[in-house]
């Protein structure tokens, strides 16, 4: 009786007329997947379930030559055809005629994706192609059969959303109290346990917190780099795989590890969860993604503050990702060494956009510019100053508002210097005792062995020696380290501090004193400054914001490139026309325009009389076909700019 029920559930399949003559001709192909290594590791039944359809093939006529395993997709999942070489080969057989029937235990193991399956039907009802299950055969040209096939297929893309979302959840739920483990950065460790702590190697952690108050001293991320590659300083980094896991390591600084610590909200003692959310649009479908990317800040799914031991304090973090942003293009820079004081400052009070900066003459001419509006819509130029009055202005606001603190600052000064200082030595101290630390274990190690044993003592040895060569290494690259550095300084070092906090401009003119350490100076106080020019005219209006919300006001004396520029240019014309009714030479004019405060387009100069003669030439007074000296005179009589 079995070998009856056997027999008919064998052929039954030709008795229902899908199986035919044509179909066994060609090839059966078994489609053998799963999702992960993982599964392919750990559950291995599946596996050799799918394997078994070979039999099943051979069950149904197919000659075992004409059968064809395609395992090449072990390992990877159906959401997609992208990564799946077996799929890929599947469908091209399918589509040369070359396919009479497809196996596999369930329709998920052919895709999860309903524009997969419905496209794998497609091609096989387009060729005559028959696919076959656990549940039995389908014919895709069938319309029963291929109803019930996008019903299966739109099931298994149902479950692996729903499978999708009840694990995204739970992770979710985890999260939010905290205990979802994820990779912690260097500077931290995980128990076994699943806490978190700080790595319990000191120098470790010195080697973190430098970082940080490296950044609040420098206030760019270049600037710490190369003070770490100047110094010889290096980052731990713990293994994460291999046969060393968990052993401490020291690479090289470099510029991406640097900008993760400082970004990381870790360090401020705060647990986030959604800082790189899961995205399933691709810009480039030729380029696969790894579909993550860093989510703005404040749009974190989870942030739990003082939940984990922390560096710097929550307000730190902030500070140091607004400096971040201001270094940026949109931001105001981080402080150069040009010659301007204002770069990144200037806010154009007309159209608010930010101003730019604009060297000319080698970097000697310095100006203003607003061209934002020209540049991205063609519009005229907004409006331009010179730099060196607006700085000069700056300059002497800014000794006004250092004055009270001229004291503090130079006890901070020295206070600052002799903790860098103390620091360092500190980081060096802890590198000579890790080289001392191993040298010891090396001996204990060369000491235990039995002397019989050589090989295992020669090698021993040599371990020993080359710890002792690093050792003598490192001593020597100290004593370079201490031979480079300052002393501490000293009584009349700190007196000399504090007496020049009495001279701040002698400072601040120093040949010491860098552009980028004005420019930095500067930023401290000032957050930014609204400059607005009063029409064409050498009037400027101009408005500080100060750090902590105070604003001042001031005005500005521009030069100007031509005397009709001038705002008192009526009352100037007038006062020459007076003047020269009173039958006052020219030479005379000059000297009154001069003692009065008159002043011309370029407010460095003075009047002379063939800028008299252009003025009065100008009305009629006088004849304007009056020889002139050189070409050079001509030009400045008419207020034009000679620098250019």
């Amino acid at each position: 009786m079995t070998g009856i029920c056997q027999e008919s559930i064998l052929t039954a399949p030709f008795h229902n007329g899908k199986i035919l003559g044509n179909h066994i001709d060609r090839l059966a192909l078994i489609y053998v997947r799963q999702s992960t290594m993982q599964q392919v590791e750990r559950h291995q039944e599946s596996t050799r379930l799918q394997y078994g359809l070979v039999s099943r093939a051979t069950q149904l006529g197919w000659p075992s030559q004409r059968v064809i395993v395609i395992d090449e997709d072990l390992g990877r999942s159906a959401t997609t055809t992208v990564g799946r070489p077996g799929f890929q080969r599947l469908v091209a057989e399918v589509g040369l005629d070359h396919v009479g029937i497809v196996l596999g235990i369930e329709m998920s193991r052919l895709a999860r994706s309903n524009r997969d399956w419905h496209q794998l039907l497609e091609i096989c009802a387009l060729f005559g192609t028959l696919i076959g299950d656990l549940d039995g055969i389908y014919d895709p040209s069938d319309y029963n059969d291929r109803l019930l096939l996008g019903l299966k297929g739109t099931m298994s893309e149902a479950e692996l959303h729903i499978l999708k979302r009840r694990m995204l959840e739970g992770k979710r739920a985890k999260a939010r109290r905290g205990e979802l483990g994820m990779q912690v950065p260097m500077g931290y460790i995980r128990r076994p346990s699943g806490e978190v702590i700080k790595d319990p190697d000191e120098q470790a952690q010195d080697t973190i917190e430098m970082v940080f108050n490296l950044f609040k001293r420098y206030g760019t991320l270049n600037a710490v780099l190369q003070h770490f590659v100047r110094n010889g300083i290096q980052m731990p980094n713990r293994v994460r795989s291999g046969p060393a896991k968990g052993e401490l390591k020291w690479v090289r600084p470099n510029r991406p590890t640097l900008s993760n610590i400082l970004h990381n909200p870790i360090y401020a003692g705060a647990y986030v969860y959604g800082r790189r959310p899961t995205v399933t649009k691709k810009k480039k479908p030729e380029r696969p993604s790894t579909g993550r990317a860093v989510a703005m800040f404040g749009q974190w799914e989870v942030l739990l503050k003082d939940h984990l031991p922390s560096y710097i304090t929550w307000d730190q973090f902030e500070k140091n990702r607004c400096q971040l942003e201001s270094n940026t293009i949109q931001g105001t820079g981080a402080p150069r060494n040009g010659p301007s004081l204002l770069s990144g400052l200037l806010i154009c009070g007309r159209c608010g956009m930010r101003m730019s900066t604009q060297y000319s003459n080698n970097g000697n001419g310095l100006r203003y510019n607003c061209s934002r509006l020209m540049v991205d819509y063609g519009e005229p130029l907004c409006q331009s100053l010179v730099g060196e009055p607006l700085d000069e202005l700056t300059t002497i606001l800014v000794f006004q508002s250092l004055e009270p603190a001229a004291l503090e600052i130079s006890l901070k000064v020295a206070e600052d210097i002799e903790s860098e200082r103390s620091q360092m030595r500190a980081h060096w101290e802890k590198k000579l005792e890790r080289a001392r630390y191993a040298v010891e274990r090396a001996f204990r190690q060369y000491n235990v062995v039995e002397p019989e044993n050589r090989l295992v003592a020669r090698s021993l040895e040599k371990q020993w020696e080359e710890a002792l060569v690093a050792e003598e290494e490192l001593k020597m690259e100290y004593e370079r380290f201490l031979s480079q550095q300052a002393s501490p300084l000293s009584k009349e070092e700190r007196e000399a501090i504090r007496q020049l906090a009495v001279d701040i401009p002698k400072i601040w003119n120093a040949d010491s004193t860098t552009p980028a350490e004005r420019q930095m100076i500067v930023r401290q106080l000032i957050d930014r400054i609204v400059v607005t020019v009063q029409g064409e005219t050498e009037k400027v209006s101009v408005e500080y914001h100060w750090a902590g919300g105070h604003k001042t006001q001031a005005s500005l004396i521009r030069p100007v490139a031509r005397l009709e520029q001038l705002s008192y240019y009526p009352d100037l014309l007038k006062r020459v026309a007076d003047l020269n009714g009173q039958k006052k030479s020219a030479k005379a004019i000059v000297h009154i325009l001069n003692e009065e405060g008159w002043r011309p387009a370029k407010r460095r100069n003075t009047f002379n009389r063939y800028m008299v003669h252009s003025l009065l030439s100008r009305q009629g007074l006088r004849s304007s076909k009056r020889k002139r000296p050189s070409d050079e005179i001509v030009k400045n009589a008419k207020g034009v700019d000679l620098t250019r």
